[in-house]
């Protein structure tokens, strides 16, 4: 076996980071990735000559943000589109009542005012919210003290059951109330011009990286650690795994010996999301220009609620609207076709006959993806925020974890995923790894290797 020094598992934003990291120090490093490209859950196809991003598509709050720097430095060109955070409004949104009618501009203001009056609520009720309650029932409970009507109170609820389902890929009933307490947005949020995984691609740039390699079982002893895949073996004085959650939660590898409580517990507690995309190019545009959003409530939102207009990246009318939740999970047993007729269904209900079929369309499957087993984490009843940072170990001084999961501060997002990755290196290296070095390092090595 090829000597190594660390051997990290997963080429996804947290294992081409830290496997940057540790080679930039000198280290002996390998990267074992099951898929055939690097990016695991940031992946963008480009076959239609414009890139889709099928997978990750925001960073969420470019204010005091560490990925945000890194885009900066790497001059990667984006779009300002702050919607991704499934705010109530804040940019030219597009409502429908429950009826499927168009809501005049002052109609969309007091639906406006009225969610984030009881949101401004909710955030005291979760306050004083007991152990083991959801966020069904903190919700429940600000808008039984709202003082609105019942038609509102439904749209609203309704709301909040869709932002469960798109931030956590979650049914509002299994998601902690303080399940959303780690979602705040700082600043605005930004999508890709040229696609997401254009990031770790280049931090993975010249990185011995063995594709096809599916790990089966990680074993870790006094000499250090072995880590056997369906093609062979691998040893190293160290191993960072870096599968998603639902990777680990589905005991594809093994752990030789067992991983302890401290470990174990975190990952068996946390939860693991579906958030699926449904992307659909028209000929023409149907909705106005100018609006970032167009948003169904009340029964006519049930099923599809929120078309997001991502035009400006291919220069050709696009909508993407999401799956998630139990939504999510049903969609994944039908076809694509059956997904996208179900979805221009809702549509016509608000625009008729001006909805043509599209002309290229996309839809994704995270949850049957064997090297996801679902879109992100979350925090389900039984967990707490402290579990996400526990799971990232370290076990016996060798075995360490990094991912979305892992990072308590924003989980579920590629900045989670980005600093993760950071913090498993500097563990590894055992001293700090300054940032701003390492994004200029890598603009460096692409200068050096252009000439």
């Amino acid at each position: 076996m090829e000597p190594h020094d660390t051997i990290v598992i997963g080429a996804g934003m947290a294992g081409v980071t830290c496997a940057r990291m540790l080679g930039d120090a000198g280290m002996r490093v390998v990267v074992l990735e099951g898929r055939d490209r690097v990016g695991g859950r940031m992946h963008t196809d480009r076959t239609c000559g414009f890139p889709a991003d099928l997978g990750a598509s925001w960073v969420h709050g470019i204010e005091d943000s560490p990925l945000w720097d890194l885009v900066r430095v790497l001059g990667i060109p984006t779009l300002e589109y702050t919607v991704g955070s499934f705010q109530v409004g804040g940019r030219m949104m597009t409502h429908f009542d429950g009826d499927g009618a168009l809501m005049s501009a002052a109609a969309s203001a007091q639906w406006i005012a009225d969610a984030e009056a009881v949101d401004r609520m909710l955030v005291d009720v979760i306050a004083r919210s007991f152990p083991g309650e959801t966020y069904a029932d903190v919700t429940e409970r600000a808008l039984d003290a709202s003082g609105l009507d019942a038609e509102r109170i439904d749209e609203i609820r309704e709301f909040f059951r869709h932002r469960v389902e798109e931030q956590c890929g979650a049914w509002i009933g299994d998601l902690d109330a303080h399940g959303l307490d780690e979602d705040g947005i700082d600043g605005d949020e930004v999508i890709f011009r040229r696609g997401y995984d254009e990031i770790p691609a280049r931090i993975a740039a010249g990185l011995d990286i063995r594709f096809g390699e599916i790990v089966t079982r990680v074993s870790r002893s006094a000499s250090g650690v072995r880590v056997t895949t369906t093609r062979g073996e691998y040893s190293a004085a160290s191993v960072v795994v870096t599968v998603p959650l639902g990777v680990l939660k589905g005991g594809s590898i093994a752990f030789d010996p067992p991983l302890p409580d401290e470990v174990a517990g975190p990952i068996a507690r946390l939860g693991v999301g579906v958030f699926n995309k449904i992307f659909l190019q028209f000929p023409e545009r149907f909705w106005p220009e100018g609006s970032y959003l167009i948003r169904a409530l009340g029964e006519a939102g049930e099923r599809w609620h929120s078309w997001y207009d991502v035009s400006a990246i291919s220069g050709i009318p696009t909508l993407l609207t999401f799956a998630a939740g139990p939504l999510g999970r049903h969609m994944q047993q039908l076809t694509e076709d059956e997904v996208v007729a179900d979805v221009l269904l809702a549509l016509r209900n608000l625009y008729g006959d001006a909805v043509a079929q599209p002309i290229a369309q996309w839809v994704t499957n995270w949850g049957d993806d064997p090297f996801s087993a679902g879109s992100y984490s979350h925090l389900p009843t039984g967990a707490s925020h402290r579990d996400h940072d526990a799971s990232s170990g370290p076990v016996d001084g060798v075995l360490h974890f990094a991912g979305e999961a892992t990072w308590g501060q924003e989980p579920a997002t590629v900045g989670a995923a980005y600093c993760s990755g950071h913090r498993a290196a500097e563990r590894v290296l055992g001293r700090r790894v300054d940032l701003p070095a390492f994004a200029a390092g890598i603009v460096a090595r692409e200068r050096t290797q252009s000439r």
